[in-house]
């Protein structure tokens, strides 16, 4: 079975990479942060897009109490991502370290779009830690307990 990163976070995912990629083309200060985040950020999301969000694409079937022993499948990514979690939110500090940077920067130099930016992404990766990453490992223990019959 193919499981798929549910198309809003695949659009936020893009919206971000966009603005990131935009922000590491101006000149200056600004540009050198944004590249510094873009270094840290860049692992991380190949992570995410490999094995924290594409279990979230389940959340409509299981939100009906329905589970099927294909989707078992997916618990080497639900497995990936417990295990990984401590190293994921270590990446999220150094990441939010970078965007602060980037955002302390944008403000002095008066670009608060990039500030704004910045500000989105520290938000993004808060509301990863709060809902999308324990949602995605509680879809694999949801289906260990579902399957477990």
């Amino acid at each position: 079975m193919k499981f798929k990163t549910p198309q809003p976070l695949k659009a936020e995912h893009e919206e971000l990479h966009a603005e990131l990629a935009k922000a590491t083309k101006v000149r200056g200060k600004i540009g050198d942060a944004a590249k510094t985040v873009a270094e840290v950020l860049h692992p991380h999301f190949v992570k995410e897009e490999e094995y924290a969000m594409p279990p979230l694409g389940l959340l409509p079937i299981i939100g009906k109490g329905k589970a099927s022993m294909e989707m078992r499948e997916v618990l080497m990514m639900t497995d990936k991502l417990k295990a990984e979690l401590k190293q994921m939110l270590k990446e999220h500090k150094a990441i939010v370290g970078a965007l602060k940077r980037l955002a302390a920067i944008a403000k002095k130099e008066k670009k608060m779009e990039y500030a704004r930016f910045a500000e989105k992404l520290m938000l993004h990766a808060k509301t990863e830690e709060e809902v999308l990453y324990p949602a995605s490992i509680l879809v694999g223990e949801y289906l260990k307990l579902k399957l477990k019959k």
